[in-house]
């Protein structure tokens, strides 16, 4: 089975011994997927038709431009946008003519909103808003976080080193405790169940208290009373808040040595 494969990886991130082991696989993955569309993938057909269908989300486009390959990020965008124009036309030509006839509805249906010009406006704002949240990044991303917390439960489950240390560490964010715990639900045994959840409220509890306590006194710091006393694990307080709360997004990327 795949958890084979992926066990190192896994063990790897929760030995980091930072906030989240599962930001760490997440942003591993984000790396490598953004170096890989921007290579030679960027010419296979298979790829570019699932570009040209979904895209990029704005965070991933800013990624991509990042990556300064201005021609393999052009590329991709101008097939997509071709495509995506054929789409909003459609889109958009049907909410103009559902607004024309709305239009020369009665009055009275149109104070009841059964006239058809706002049903069409907005059946083509829905249809543009699911427009433009694909994201063949974010796909990718999620299908290899399912697969990543799928071996960390097999492992929790069946590798007593591996559940201890997980025990003994700082836990994970909030996102992936919900992610952890949905798949719980699914790959565990009853007794799985109630051990995972236990040990799952305890290392939330304690790292949220500790976290909060280390931001606080990161504020306090500000005070010149407080100037000359020692930070402590302070000093990055508030990433590590941030990541705790919404997974990781700002600070050192996970993982990285200080």
């Amino acid at each position: 089975m795949r958890y084979h494969i992926d066990t190192i990886p896994v063990w790897d991130a929760l030995k980091q011994q930072g906030e989240c082991p599962l930001c760490a696989l997440r942003r591993s993955i984000e790396a490598a997927d953004v170096d890989r569309f921007l290579g030679g993938s960027v010419m296979e057909p298979d790829t570019r038709v699932r570009v040209n269908e979904k895209g990029f989300c704005q965070r991933h486009h800013v990624l991509l431009y990042a990556q300064q390959n201005r021609l393999g990020h052009a590329l991709m965008t101008h097939t997509h946008l071709k495509e995506t124009a054929g789409k909003a036309h459609k889109l958009l030509d049907a909410a103009a003519q559902g607004a024309k006839a709305g239009a020369g509805a009665p009055a009275v249906k149109r104070a009841l909103g059964k006239g058809g010009g706002k049903e069409a406006l907005l059946a083509a704002a829905d249809g543009l808003d699911k427009l433009t949240s694909s994201c063949i990044l974010c796909d990718s991303i999620q299908d290899n976080m399912n697969r990543y917390a799928y071996t960390f439960l097999h492992l929790y489950a069946n590798d007593a080193a591996f559940k201890q240390a997980f025990q003994q560490s700082k836990g994970v964010c909030l996102k992936d405790a919900a992610l952890l715990l949905r798949m719980a639900a699914s790959q565990l045994n009853a007794r799985e169940q109630a051990d995972f959840a236990a040990d799952m409220e305890k290392l939330t509890d304690d790292s949220l208290s500790r976290v909060a306590d280390e931001l606080e006194w990161f504020t306090l710091k500000f005070d010149y009373r407080n100037a000359d006393k020692p930070w402590g694990n302070s000093r990055d307080a508030l990433e590590r808040a941030v990541t705790k709360l919404r997974g990781w997004c700002v600070g050192a990327e996970p993982g990285a040595k200080k």
